[in-house]
């Protein structure tokens, strides 16, 4: 008789995945970006809006495309470093995910545009926390595949 073999680790469930420590530490650096993209966003929306006089719906799309690829640099080199991913497949799979938070993010915009009297730039800051949620989780699960 030997020594009996280590039990292979049971694999994780996607709600114990998303509770664990590493979601957590994922979570809090996709924050740390996410604030300084959507700042980004901002300006972009606001210089879009308020100086070239375009529509906040259209506007919205563009400032998002653009803030959106300097999130994929960011959570490429620290959020979800390591990734297997390569990196051209990585951005592609980023921006299906991204265009995902676009609709979301564009539904919900024009939503609080018509329906309420928010300004605009108050409406895309709480957009961005139902669409960058959404995204991060897509990238973190299925794009980087960190949890």
């Amino acid at each position: 008789m030997g020594t009996p073999l280590p039990e292979a680790p049971r694999p994780r469930g996607l709600i114990e995945r998303l509770l664990s420590r590493q979601a957590a530490v994922l979570l809090a650096r996709n924050t740390v970006v996410s604030c300084g993209v959507i700042g980004l966003n901002l300006v972009l929306l606001w210089l879009l809006v308020e100086y070239l006089a375009m529509d906040e719906l259209p506007a919205a799309a563009i400032a998002f495309v653009i803030a959106n690829s300097f999130q994929y640099a960011f959570g490429r080199a620290w959020i979800f470093r390591g990734t297997e991913r390569g990196v051209a497949s990585g951005y592609l799979y980023f921006f299906v995910n991204a265009g995902i938070g676009l609709v979301i993010t564009l539904t919900l915009y024009a939503a609080l545009l018509e329906y309420t009297s928010i300004h605009y730039l108050v409406a895309r800051i709480i957009v961005s926390v139902f669409a960058g949620l959404t995204v991060f989780l897509l990238n973190a699960t299925l794009n980087f595949r960190q949890l």
